[in-house]
């Protein structure tokens, strides 16, 4: 894996308010909402004429949406016409996609400045239309028409892993605890509340209701309770992400102009890529993705870097069994 052939920086993002968004803004007004928002967090500013392209990143707004052709959409109403606006479709790793090949761009001096669109608008149609949108993404031929759904694959990837490194479904309450504090603390999430406080909230609801109050000892007693039902077993609800809309914009610039939006631009030292078996029966195992060692790889080869120098990490969680 080589080196980056020019250096390639982020020296912008922002993001709108991720959750049930529509009626009132549907993609092209969440976008909006974060590409202002990126903008206005560019040190030094930064302008559609600055901008060469426009990577889109979107798993399915021709399912949720009825839009399909997204990106030429995108680009215009933020004043990039008639510049390239490309999207990418990669599932969960859409806009993931999108980013690494706006890298890949800058780096080849094809451009130097990208902006970078993730957006998503799942609640304009039911669950079970968003369900059956999701499973695209799965194998549509032999295990969705068998009752795979998305929550079922992942639940199948975690009784594979409980089965083979013991771990249980208090490891997985963990996961969906930390998770949710986190979310907390961060104003455009979703969820805005821990797994205490939604315990705490509905103590008091029924309580004010004059119901019997359950005897709830702690987080774990609460999610082992009938407020956390099970999805597909062993996942249960708040194993599970929710149904939502949101938007994402990052700028992308060469090393040779990244000063001139910020002083304090952020470096990509690394990226990668990888692929695996779309369904779940052609796979070797269960319990650890093929892709995502190979995307690692990759990433660690180019940067030099190694497991012992990270000091934070975020993964993509649409089911607590990923982090097992």
């Amino acid at each position: 894996m080589g080196k980056l052939a020019k250096k390639v920086a982020l020296v912008g993002a922002g993001m709108c308010k991720f959750g049930r968004n529509f009626p009132l803004k549907r993609n092209a007004d969440m976008w909006v909402d974060a590409w202002l928002e990126a903008v206005k967090n560019t040190d030094n500013g930064i302008e559609p004429k600055d901008v060469d392209a426009c990577y889109v990143g979107n798993y399915s707004a021709d399912l949720f949406n009825h839009q399909g052709h997204l990106g030429p959409q995108m680009a215009n109403l933020v004043g990039l016409t008639p510049k390239p606006a490309p999207r990418f479709e990669g599932a969960c790793a859409s806009s993931g996609i999108a980013l690494r090949q706006a890298i890949i761009a800058i780096a080849s001096g094809i451009h130097d400045v990208i902006a970078v669109c993730g957006v998503e608008c799942m609640t304009e149609v039911s669950t079970t239309m968003v369900t059956d949108a999701l499973a695209t993404a799965s194998d549509t031929i032999f295990e969705y028409p068998a009752g795979a759904t998305f929550p079922g694959l992942y639940a199948a990837v975690a009784s594979a892993h409980f089965h083979k490194y013991g771990t249980t479904a208090e490891d997985l309450f963990r996961v969906g605890i930390k998770n949710h504090a986190n979310g907390a603390e961060n104003p455009y999430a979703q969820m805005q509340q821990s797994i205490p406080e939604m315990m705490a909230s509905k103590i008091k609801r029924y309580e004010s209701q004059g119901r019997d109050v359950p005897d709830w000892k702690d987080e774990f007693d609460f999610l082992k309770s009938s407020a956390n039902p099970i999805i597909a077993s062993p996942l249960r609800l708040f194993d599970c992400s929710l149904i939502t809309d949101g938007a994402a914009c990052l700028f992308l610039t060469s090393g040779e102009v990244a000063k001139n939006y910020t002083d304090t631009p952020i470096w990509i030292t690394g990226t990668g890529q990888g692929s695996a078996a779309l369904s779940l029966h052609d796979r070797e195992n269960l319990t650890s993705f093929v892709a995502t060692r190979e995307a690692s790889k990759q990433a660690y080869e180019m940067s030099g870097l190694r497991p012992k120098d990270i000091q934070i990490c975020e993964v993509h969680d649409c089911f607590t069994t990923i982090y097992s």
